[in-house]
């Protein structure tokens, strides 16, 4: 019985499944959406009628296999499985597999060679040279200018090389270098060659035009002869360093009852031989005084010790000086005896002598009244002499050098005495404690180290990862405590007995050292530290509060060495680096 029409009857009756000169437009049904409709067509016998396999969306998507798919997704005919590929060949593809090769460089793959660095270095200077070089991956092949390389037969930039015979005959064409000692003849690496001689000779009598890398060289005018110079007069002078000088620049080397500058003045209005500390002091406000010590920088100031009647500076014009701080103020000696800048200089205990470092490696011990020259002591390694101490009670010196060790001397003998070679840069304090047995020592490896006396191991290291280089110090009056210039532009302060541990509540800050080698000082009384600036400006701190009292533009440029007058309430001496040194009140 038929349900909707002619096209659909029950299964039992005999009715064909199309009618004779009819067709109809019916879409055909995908039973199973995971397989394409291609296979689905071919298990019909009239597949033609009613789909179209070349653009059915499914089949043409199964078809695009990617390179690394290892298995077919739909049932391909045997036509289209051994159909060969289609298009250009890739060159970095594998010959088995679907793989594509690796580029292990920017431009595509490079071919490994075996060759030695010689090998390479002569291929490479070769094809610099002549340009072409062997190929390494073909036996006998170059690569580069085929024609250079057929020219030249393939040798390469070594086998180019001539005989020693050959280079024996171009030598002998050379002309003779002559004595040195002969001004005039002397030729030297301006010996001509005869062929190059006789070339040019020719162009230039024939008016030929030469060729453009070439020149005409002009008649020279043969001098008068004269006396050839000695070889000694052509030598090289070595740095004299044994002709020490010294000038009296005073009024009269005796007052009236025979003594000497070295005596303490009685006609001042203080009295100086009192003990240093024993007075309160005060800040400086006022410029006092001011002594002209040249155009070059100082770089040390010493009051004499115990009076500080005398000041002592060290300058970058090879000469010391010393000058009167009372009467007339004026320039009494000055020490000449170095080649180069001196670097340090200090007096001993009784202020009788005086010791002097300079660039030029000499450390000289003089005479302070007279300005003679007592010794000279220089280093094993001559190294310069960064800082200077009189040991304490003791006729040995000790010497921080800028090549991280510390000498000590005898100053009677000359000898070296000891050697403290634990710093790993170069030397820039010494410190005594504990009345001259121990002292302390720092360098640009940014660490401290404290030492016996004539003991060559520390015996306290201090080296933290956020300290910086201390380049100056100075001791408290109380003997317990020393402040330290640090290059973070800030005053650090250590304890000089016992365990020597950083005092953290101290830490004296508002300056700007970086860059300079600032000194720092401490008043007598030990109620104020003071300290240059990079600007120009001398800082007072109060000890005990830390906190920045008063600023004081004392020059132009950068102020380097502060000194307290160890007597005086209130005078304070400066320089810097334009040369004079003044007294402020």
């Amino acid at each position: 019985m038929a349900l909707v029409g002619d096209e659909y009857a029950s299964s039992d009756e005999e009715t064909p499944a199309f009618n004779e000169g009819r067709t109809t437009n019916a879409t055909p049904v995908v039973a199973a959406p995971d397989v394409s409709l291609d296979v689905w067509s071919h298990s019909l016998r009239a597949f033609n009628l009613y789909t179209n396999i070349m653009q059915d969306p499914m089949r043409l998507q199964m078809t695009l296999a990617k390179p690394t798919d290892t298995a077919l997704t739909y049932n391909v005919r045997y036509n289209d499985l051994a159909r060969p590929a289609q298009g250009p060949l890739n060159p970095y593809k594998v010959a088995q597999g679907n793989a594509l090769k690796r580029k292990n460089a920017l431009t595509g793959d490079a071919q490994e060679a075996a060759l030695s660095d010689q090998t390479f270095a002569v291929q490479h200077r070769t094809y610099q040279s002549l340009g072409y070089a062997k190929d390494p991956s073909v036996n006998g092949a170059y690569v580069g200018d085929l024609a250079k390389a057929q020219q030249f037969g393939g040798k390469d930039i070594v086998q180019m090389r001539p005989s020693k015979e050959e280079s024996a005959a171009f030598r002998r064409k050379r002309q003779k270098k002559g004595d040195a000692s002969d001004v005039d003849g002397f030729l030297g690496p301006w010996a001509r060659y005869t062929n190059d001689q006789a070339y040019e000779d020719d162009a230039a009598l024939g008016e030929e035009e030469l060729a453009s890398d070439e020149e005409y060289i002009e008649e020279a005018i043969v001098p008068a002869r004269s006396t050839a110079v000695t070889k000694l007069a052509s030598a090289y002078q070595d740095e004299v360093n044994d002709m020490e000088t010294t000038e009296f620049l005073g009024t009269s080397r005796y007052d009236f009852q025979g003594r000497t500058y070295l005596s303490v003045p009685r006609d001042t209005d203080i009295d100086l031989t009192k003990e240093p500390g024993s007075q309160k002091n005060y800040i400086p406000k006022k410029l006092f005084h001011t002594w002209d010590s040249g155009k070059k920088a100082i770089n040390a100031l010493r009051f004499f010790p115990g009076s500080g009647h005398l000041l002592l500076s060290a300058s970058a014009d090879t000469k010391v000086r010393l000058f009167d701080v009372y009467h007339d103020r004026s320039i009494l000696r000055t020490y000449m005896g170095h080649s180069k800048s001196v670097t340090d200089t200090r007096f001993d205990d009784t202020g009788a002598r005086l010791l002097t470092g300079s660039y030029d490696r000499y450390i000289k011990l003089w005479d302070t009244e007279t300005g003679a020259c007592v010794s000279r002591f220089q280093t094993s390694t001559k190294a310069v002499p960064n800082v200077i101490r009189f040991c304490p009670s003791s006729d040995e010196i000790i010497i921080g050098t800028s090549d991280k060790k510390l000498v000590q001397f005898d100053v009677r003998s000359g000898e070296m005495t000891q050697e403290y070679d634990h710093h790993l840069g170069p030397v820039n304090t010494i410190t005594f404690c504990d009345q001259g047995k121990r002292f302390i020592s720092t360098s640009d490896d940014r660490s401290l180290r404290v030492w016996e006396n004539s003991i060559p191991v520390p015996i306290k290291y201090i080296s933290e990862p956020h300290m910086f280089a201390l380049t100056n110090a100075a001791p408290h009056p109380n003997g317990k405590s020393v402040a330290f210039q640090s290059g973070d532009n800030q005053i650090v302060v250590y304890a000089s007995v016992e365990k020597f541990r950083q005092n953290r509540k101290k830490s004296f800050r508002g300056h700007n050292n970086a860059g300079y080698a600032i000194d720092v000082d401490i008043s007598p009384d030990g109620q104020f530290v003071t300290s240059g600036d990079s600007a120009g400006y001398l800082c007072v701190w109060d000890w005990r509060t830390s906190k920045l009292y008063h600023k004081i533009l004392a020059d132009d440029g950068p102020v380097t060495r502060v000194a307290w007058h160890p007597q005086e309430s209130s005078k304070v001496v400066t320089a810097g680096l334009s040369g004079q040194i003044k007294y402020w009140d």
